[in-house]
Formats: structure tokens, sequence, C-alpha cells
């Protein structure tokens, strides 16, 4: 009963799994005690400064698939890293980043301690750890209010800039364009500041209030991905843009496929000019009339999204209370 008290005040409410599979001949026991270990070190550590209630904790999933055992104590794999924020007075939850790490090699030695220090260098598993946790938080922060997230993407950047020098890839410029040090860069450069708007605009100011503005809610999110095509036009092929719309991709087509025609049009448009990759998927919200029922995120059911989030930046200015 202790530890059940003591996990609500945590931010984070983080399920871990440890897939070995492709690992042959070696003790299992030790990833089933890794899943264990990271589980307690993601859920139980402070991550910032505020108190979450228990309904308040952010709902996120890590899967790491171990592919290959360097020696006794060092891997190599992935780990896909996925979050979810809820949507106010509705049973929906929004996905606010699903991403896969296909660079990750770390040393672990069964029932280590994994601490992580904020002033010094840590482990590359306990950075990798600590890194996503705050990029999952900044996102969350960065939904309820414009930039909010700023703290803790900088507290990224700080794992970012003290793993220079590990021979461990993903967190070195040259390394990718698309890695570790490039998501923090484009979370705080202000090039990029569109983006991190549109999260704001596309949950606080749409799907929040959908529940029973429908159209005022949908007219938001159309105008966030206006920022996003300002961004594209600016900087194209940026790795944010990019997870923004591995989150959201799927989730538009449902929002839009019950709108007017004219606002599918304009909004079809920027979606196939801002991530082509997916433009079989948009092409088909004209065709999808209004068969998508709630999953716009304008359905009713218990308040799932009452959440109080104490964020910098600009509120929202229609007085919207949270």
């Amino acid at each position: 009963m202790v530890l059940s008290v003591a996990l609500f005040s945590q931010e984070l409410d983080c399920k871990i799994q440890v897939m070995s599979q492709q690992i042959q001949g070696t003790n299992k026991q030790i990833f089933r005690t890794l899943q264990n270990e990271l589980f307690e070190f993601m859920n139980n550590h402070n991550w910032t400064d505020n108190i979450f209630g228990s309904e308040e904790r952010i709902d996120c999933n890590i899967m790491i698939n171990i592919t290959e055992e360097i020696s006794v104590d060092e891997f190599k794999g992935t780990m896909q890293v996925q979050a979810r924020r809820p949507v106010y007075y509705s049973s929906y939850n929004s996905v606010l980043i699903n991403y896969q790490d296909n660079n990750i090699q770390f040393r672990y030695v069964e029932f280590e301690a994994l601490q992580y220090n904020e002033t010094s260098n840590n482990t590359t598993l306990v950075s990798l750890l600590a890194y996503y946790a705050y990029i999952i938080i900044g996102l969350d922060y960065d939904s309820y209010g414009i930039e909010g997230g700023t703290p803790w993407f900088q507290k990224a950047e700080s794992i970012v800039s003290r793993s220079q020098n590990t021979p461990e890839k993903g967190w070195k410029a040259f390394e990718s364009l698309k890695n570790r040090y490039w998501l923090t860069e484009n979370l705080l450069n202000d090039r990029y500041s569109g983006i991190r708007q549109c999260y704001y605009m596309y949950h606080r100011l749409g799907l929040d209030v959908m529940y029973d503005k429908v159209s005022e809610g949908r007219a938001q999110i159309a105008q966030g991905l206006e920022l996003l095509q300002g961004v594209h036009r600016d900087k194209p092929g940026s790795f944010l843009m990019q997870i923004f719309f591995d989150a959201k991709a799927d989730e538009l087509v449902n929002i839009f496929s019950e709108s007017f025609s004219d606002e599918q049009e304009r909004v079809t448009l920027i979606l196939n000019e801002v991530d082509p990759a997916n433009s079989s998927k948009y092409n088909k919200i004209k065709n999808q009339g209004t068969a998508q029922g709630t999953q716009s995120g304008a359905s009713t059911g218990t308040p799932g999204g009452t959440l109080n989030r104490p964020v910098g930046g600009t509120q929202n200015p229609g007085g919207i209370k949270y």
C-alpha cells in the first residue's frame, strides 16, 4: 500500500516491455530483471518538481527489443516510445509520440541499480530512459500550454550534451539527421516553433473543446496545420515534423472525414504538401464521410482530460478552464 501511494506522486504511468526472442542460448532471467528494474526506474523517479495525482500521470509505453548480445553485459536493439494524453470530456486518448529508436546500445549487469544524476554522466541505459522521459513530459506540457515543455526539452538536451563522448550511436549530429540529437535540436530551435504551437492548438484548443464545439475545435486544428505548412516551406523534411505525423496521421483522417467539403479540401492540400509520405491516407478524407462516429475526439463520457499542468507560455486566450 505504501508503494502504490508513492507512485501516485510521480509523473509517468509507464508500461515497460523487454523482448529478447532474437537472443538464443542465454539466461533469459536477466531480461526479466531488466524489465522490472526499468519499470521501477521510470515510474518511481521524480522527473519534475510538480505533483501529479494518480489520474494525471502521463500514459506511456516503452518497448525494448534486444536484437544482439555483444557480450554478457552489453546489448543492441530498438526502443519503441509511445505516449498519449486524454481528451477533455471523453474516454479517448490522443497519441503524442509514437517513435522507434533503432540505435540503442547499452550495458546492463543484472540487479545493477539504475540511478539518474542531472548534473553528471550516467550509464547509457539510464541516459536513454531519462532522455525519453523528458521528451514525453515535454510533449505533454506542450499540449497544455504554448511551448510549455521547454524546461523538459532543455533537460533532454543536457543529456545529449553529456553523451557526446560516448561510443554509442544516436547522440551526435553527424551520425544522422534523425536521431536524439536532432530531436532536441528541432524542439528548441525557433524555426520549428510552429510545430510546437500546433501541438497546443491541436490538443488544447482543438480536441479538448470538441465535446460540445466540434466545428470550432476542428477549425483550430486546421489553423494549427497551417503553422506546420509555414515551417515546412521554411525548413522541409524536419525530424520533428515526422514525429508529429507518425503520431497524428490516422487521427487527422478521422477528424477531417467529418468536416465540410471546403475544409476537407483545404486540409487535404496542406497535409499532402507537408506530409507526402501519407498522401494515400489523406486522400481518403473526402471519401469516408461521417462514418467515423466519435473517433475524432468529440465523444462524450467521463472527463478524461481535466488535468492541471502548471505550464509556461501563453495560455488559451479563450479562457477555457482546466
